[in-house]
C-alpha cells in the first residue's frame, strides 16, 4: 500500500464517523448532556486528527500550491483553527460562539469539503460513479 493510499484510507476512517456524529450532535442530541459532551469530544478529536492527516495528502485535482496543496486544504486549516476555538468558547462560557463554530465546522468541513470529494478525478467519485 502506498503512503497516499494509507493517508487517504486513514482520513476516510476518521472522517466518516464525523458525518454521523456531527449530524447527531447538531440535530438530535440534548445540548450540554453528558452524552453530548462525550460525543462532542470524540467528534472534535476525530475532526482535528483528520484535518492533520489531510495536510499530508497531496492535491491531485486542480491547481497545486508548493507542489502539494490544493484549494481543498483550506478546509483543513480552517478545521485545525476551529476545533480549539470552539473548545475555548465553551471554556469561556460563550455558548453562542460554540454553536456558531460547530455549525460552520460541520457545513464547511463535512458538507462543502465532503462535496468536493465527489468531483471527477477524486477517489470517491470513482468509487461511487466510476
Amino acid at each position: 500500500m502506498s503512503l497516499y493510499n494509507f493517508l487517504m484510507y486513514t482520513h476516510l476512517i476518521t472522517v466518516i464517523p464525523c458525518i454521523f456524529l456531527g449530524a447527531y450532535l447538531l440535530l438530535i442530541s440534548k445540548k450540554g448532556a453528558g452524552i453530548h459532551r462525550l460525543l462532542g469530544k470524540i467528534y472534535l478529536s476525530l475532526m482535528f486528527f483528520t484535518a492533520i492527516i489531510t495536510l499530508f495528502i497531496p492535491a491531485q485535482v486542480g491547481p497545486q500550491f508548493l507542489s502539494h496543496f490544493g484549494w481543498i486544504h483550506l478546509f483543513s486549516v480552517i478545521t485545525i483553527q476551529a476545533v480549539p476555538q470552539t473548545i475555548w468558547s465553551l471554556k469561556k462560557g460563550n455558548i453562542k460562539a460554540h454553536q456558531r463554530s460547530m455549525i460552520l465546522l460541520y457545513v464547511g468541513a463535512i458538507v462543502i469539503a465532503g462535496g468536493f470529494t465527489l468531483a471527477p478525478g477524486r477517489y470517491l467519485h470513482e468509487l461511487f460513479f466510476g
